[in-house]
């Protein structure tokens, strides 16, 4: 199972520059991978720990701003195409790290 975060946070002010900034360095401490400014996503093993992470994800949250989730499946993330640009060294061992698991 692969769990994505997305998010649009305000960074209007210092103080929700800060916010968004906890926020982006909580997602990277809990194993979470950049794929794009605000999307994140990491690898779970199976619903209990999508349902784990996504409270934490949801004690960590900032007070505003928009923040999505998104699980998918290995064969459903196995399918992203990436159309433009390349994929970060992250992004290519990630996979085969899933095969280990």
């Amino acid at each position: 199972m692969w769990l994505f975060v997305f998010f649009d946070l305000p960074v209007g002010t210092k103080s929700e520059r800060r916010a968004a900034t906890r926020f982006r360095n909580f997602l990277k401490q809990d194993g979470y991978m950049m794929l794009q400014w605000s999307v994140y996503a990491r690898v779970c093993r199976g619903e209990e720990a999508v349902e784990k992470h996504l409270s934490r994800v949801t004690r960590s949250l900032p007070t505003k701003g928009s923040v999505r989730a998104l699980q998918v499946t290995d064969k459903q993330y196995g399918r992203m195409r990436l159309l433009l640009g390349e994929a970060s060294k992250n992004e290519k061992i990630a996979p085969k790290q899933l095969v280990l698991l």
